[in-house]
């Protein structure tokens, strides 16, 4: 597979994720920060961060599809991941352990994926 299928593929993931962060948080929040999710107040912040990786993944998508331009895209893409990720473990002692590896480890292994596919592609 070529960087190019890869990064759209990325792209493509991080549009389900968002728009099912943002249309049903509380359901998708749940795997991440447990019965917090429920909160209205706490459904908030959960359909934010779902539209910022919607926003993202449909400009990465794009800019893929066009065959430029996605070197932007991606490092929104790392930036937002790498802060779930430090988010993600500075919160661990008051979120389920099974989310703290599950979302630790796709956030990393997305930011590290899409440092690479920076690279190739700028």
């Amino acid at each position: 597979m070529d960087a190019r299928t890869l990064a759209r593929l990325q792209a493509l993931g991080r549009v389900g994720i968002g728009a099912t962060l943002t249309l049903a948080p509380k359901r998708a929040g749940a795997g991440w920060i447990g019965r917090d999710a429920s909160r209205p107040a706490t459904q908030v912040a959960i359909s934010a961060v779902g539209a910022r990786d919607l926003a993202i993944g449909l400009g990465a998508a794009y800019a893929t599809g066009q065959g430029h331009g996605a070197g932007p895209w991606l490092r929104a893409g790392i930036l937002a991941d790498a802060i779930d990720f430090a988010a993600t473990l500075r919160a661990r002692g008051h979120l389920p352990p099974i989310a703290v590896v599950g979302v630790g480890a796709l956030a990393a292994g997305s930011a590290l994926v899409g440092i690479w596919l920076s690279r190739e592609l700028d």
